[in-house]
Parts: C-alpha cells; sequence; structure tokens
C-alpha cells in the first residue's frame, strides 16, 4: 500500500512501528528525538523555575531563563524542521515528548532553594550533551552533516548556559558534573 491508499490508522501504526524500530538500532533520527523532547521539557521546566524562583538570584535567574526559553523555543523548531528535511520522524504529541525525555520533572521542585533549583536545570543542560553527543556521532556516522552541524551548535548553546548559570552558583563551568573523571584521578 503507499502512502495514499492507506488508511490514517495504518500510516501512524506504520510510523510507530518505524520509530520503535528506530529507537532500537539507535539511529540519529532516533537519537534528535530524544533532544527535541528534551528542549521540550526543558522549556517547560525554565518556566517552572522562573515562576517560583525566590531570594537574591531571583532577578538574576528570571532574565537568563526568559533568554533560554526563548533560545529553546527557536531551538525546538528548528530542529523540528531540520528532521524533516532530513526525512526522519519527529515526535508531535505531548506522549511522545513524554516517552522520549531524558529529564525528571516534579511539581514538588518550586519549593527547592533557588541554588538548588538552578543546579537542577544545569545538569539537565549536561544530560542534553549527553544525547547531543550521541546524536552528533550519529549524524556524523550516517553522513547527515546539515544534522550534525545543527547539534553541534546546540552543544554549544548548552555549554554557555551551563556557564552562566554556574556563574550565578560561584562555580565554575564543570564544577560538580566530571566527578566521575576526578575519582578515576584518586
Amino acid at each position: 500500500m503507499t502512502n495514499t491508499t492507506m488508511t490514517v490508522e495504518d500510516r501512524y501504526t506504520a510510523e510507530q512501528a518505524q520509530t520503535e524500530h528506530d529507537h532500537h538500532v539507535p539511529t540519529a533520527g532516533a537519537m534528535t528525538n530524544h533532544i527535541l523532547s528534551n528542549l521540550h521539557i526543558s522549556i517547560v521546566k525554565f518556566h517552572q523555575v522562573r515562576w517560583s524562583v525566590k531570594g537574591p538570584l531571583a532577578l538574576s535567574v528570571r532574565s537568563l531563563l526568559s533568554d533560554y526559553i526563548d533560545t529553546y523555543r527557536k531551538q525546538f523548531d528548528a530542529l523540528g524542521e531540520l528532521l524533516l528535511d532530513e526525512g526522519e520522524i519527529v515526535s508531535t504529541t505531548t506522549k511522545e515528548f513524554h516517552d522520549y525525555n531524558m529529564l525528571q520533572e516534579s511539581g514538588a521542585k518550586k519549593y527547592l532553594t533557588a541554588e538548588e533549583q538552578v543546579s537542577e536545570l544545569v545538569h539537565d543542560a549536561d544530560t542534553h550533551n549527553l544525547f547531543i553527543d550521541r546524536a552528533i556521532k550519529l549524524a556524523e556516522k550516517e553522513e547527515r552533516p546539515a544534522l550534525a552541524s545543527f547539534l553541534t551548535t546546540l552543544r554549544g548553546t548548552n555549554n554557555h548556559i551551563i556557564r552562566e548559570l554556574q556563574a550565578l552558583l560561584g562555580n565554575d563551568a564543570r564544577d560538580g558534573l566530571d566527578e566521575e573523571d576526578d575519582d578515576d584521578d584518586d
């Protein structure tokens, strides 16, 4: 059956089967859908912190998060378009974003201290980078230079976000993120 003769349900079932296959292989497209989902959830988490943060860091955090929300929204849209350009299936439902997201959410986190909330966002961006690095390698292996280039730029954005948020906490960019590496030196 071609796409024009398949029912809507059949087309969606075929899409889901392909997505499931791609996530088990994995492919650059499947890994990038994790990144897309992480961006979506990060936007929600940025709002949570922006709306709930209190104390001396509040004004600085709110200002930075407003910028990060705008940046991630633009990257989210551009990455979805790029996946389509690459002939990939793009997550389009809240359930898919939830299923492919690798970040932890909780309504209770809005009651953490400002420092704890900011630290959580730092670790989220670092988690993003794990998936971005994997997707870059897959894109390079699959000879997808446009995707690899976009993801490399996204990696740089996350590095910048990490550095700025860490600075609010009085830390250097990688403080508290590379503990496993530090333990190897002992």
